[in-house]
């Protein structure tokens, strides 16, 4: 019976292979497919029956349809079907409702495993070089998602209470925790953008086990709690945040390290969080030790209390890298086209976010084997460059040119700008339309029965 299970895995790996080299829009299951995922693809894969977009074929679809800039599920059949063709193989329909369908059967837990599965080996790949000091550095941030104004998606995800009903759109908020070296997501958490138990601390606690002993975690002012804090240095987690603007920082206080640099106790809050049951309370420590220091105009905490292990200057070197976070949210929201969502229904909001991620993290992958064939690091090379590169080589006949593509990637390095300061305004003025501020429907009723000028 082993034997006969032991043949029966290896000709399902066998077919899933044969599958994903019968075309080009596989090429990202390809890279997915390697020795480390193919257990883990493998396990999710649902019982299917032979059908024109297996689960395979419309992941690897889905994911070239979220980097391409015509995001619509008729491009993307279009495109799969002209593949088709090429290949000598029959086009039956180029219709988008079996593509749809084959979307929502898609199992969303095998797309979250692949996400944090290539998140955490390029993260554990990742060469020593790469790395701050020989430990593996995290970014966490957090951020909004918007998404199509439908009934489902505003029970989910409310609008934010300052719009008016039915001319606001709903909004999600993304906590996701990226790697320092590499910038691949090793983990990520959705939510609605307000109410209870939905704030960022509150995702980011769900998050906590894809940090390990040994971790370095950068993040804003907004985690410098102490709640947080502890539960992190419990792990064996240290940590770098700017002091949260609500405490009071007396550097007369405490062991004096230097200028500016000390070592201070912090007493544990007095009152409870909400989130928080009095059992958990009570395990927490009366105090916690931190280091605060003040570079550059800011004061820093850390738990990294050896002034001579990891000295003033280096941590504001290391607080520096945590702008990385700002441009991997913005590669992801704005390079890849994530600002805005398409999808009608939570379930396949929460599955399109999650392809997006996936598809990000093959980019990185992508980055980081050119960056270790050129010898560079690869923060140094190009996000944008990588995507509009990958998109135009897998309809080329070079596609299993590897190396070739790694040579190309490392080609256009970013720019070295230290300190770049930029206005967060826009020059460009918008077109000079007024605000919808009635729902649409109602504002189509009042063109019909009055004149149009009246509503403009």
């Amino acid at each position: 019976m082993n034997r006969n299970a032991h043949s029966q895995s290896q000709q399902h790996r066998s077919h899933i292979h044969r599958r994903a080299r019968q075309v080009a829009a596989v090429d990202f299951f390809n890279m997915l497919a390697g020795p480390e995922l193919l257990e883990m693809t493998d396990s999710f894969l649902p019982e299917h029956r032979e059908r024109l977009y297996p689960p395979t074929v419309t992941l690897s679809m889905f994911m070239k349809q979220v980097l391409a800039a015509d995001r619509s599920c008729q491009r993307a059949v279009n495109a799969w079907a002209a593949q088709r063709a090429v290949e000598g193989l029959s086009v039956q329909s180029v219709r988008t409702g079996a593509y749809c369908q084959a979307r929502q059967r898609l199992p969303l837990e095998m797309v979250t495993a692949l996400t944090r599965e290539t998140g955490r080996l390029l993260s554990e790949q990742a060469q020593p070089a790469w790395r701050w000091q020989g430990r593996a550095v995290k970014l966490a941030d957090g951020t909004g998602i918007s998404m199509p104004d439908t009934p489902e998606n505003q029970a989910r995800y409310p609008q934010p209470s300052t719009q008016a009903p039915g001319v606001g759109f709903p909004l999600a908020r993304l906590v996701a925790i990226i790697c320092l070296s590499t910038g691949a997501v090793l983990a990520a958490a959705i939510g609605p953008h307000a109410g209870k138990g939905n704030t960022e601390l509150d995702l980011m606690r769900g998050l906590l086990d894809a940090f390990a002993a040994g971790d370095v975690l950068l993040a804003d002012a907004l985690y410098c709690n102490y709640f947080m804090i502890a539960m992190l240095q419990a792990a064996g987690v240290d940590v770098l945040f700017e002091q949260h603007g609500a405490r009071i920082t007396d550097f007369r206080r405490g062991r004096r390290l230097g200028e500016r640099d000390h070592v201070v106790r912090w007493a544990k809050p007095r009152t409870r969080p909400e989130w928080m049951t009095p059992e958990q309370y009570q395990r927490f420590p009366d105090e916690l030790t931190v280091r605060e220091v003040k570079v550059d105009g800011r004061v820093l905490v850390t738990t990294m209390l050896d002034a001579r292990q990891v000295p003033k200057g280096g941590l504001s070197e290391l607080y520096a890298c945590r702008w990385h976070v700002e441009l991997d949210i913005r590669n992801i929201k704005t390079t890849l086209g994530m600002e805005v969502l398409r999808c009608q229904t939570p379930p396949m909001v929460e599955k399109e976010l999650w392809v997006y991620l996936l598809a990000y993290n093959v980019i990185r992958l992508l980055m980081a084997q050119a960056a270790q064939h050129a010898g560079l690091h690869p923060r140094e090379l190009s996000f944008k460059h990588t995507v509009q590169l990958w998109s135009e080589w897998t309809t080329s006949a070079l596609r299993n040119e590897p190396t070739e593509l790694f040579r190309l990637i490392a080609q256009l390095t970013v720019g070295n700008r230290p300190g770049r300061v930029e206005p967060r305004a826009r020059k460009r003025r918008p077109k000079s339309y007024p605000w919808l501020k009635v729902p649409r429907a109602k504002a189509r009723h009042q063109i019909r029965t009055y004149d149009h000028r009246l509503c403009a």
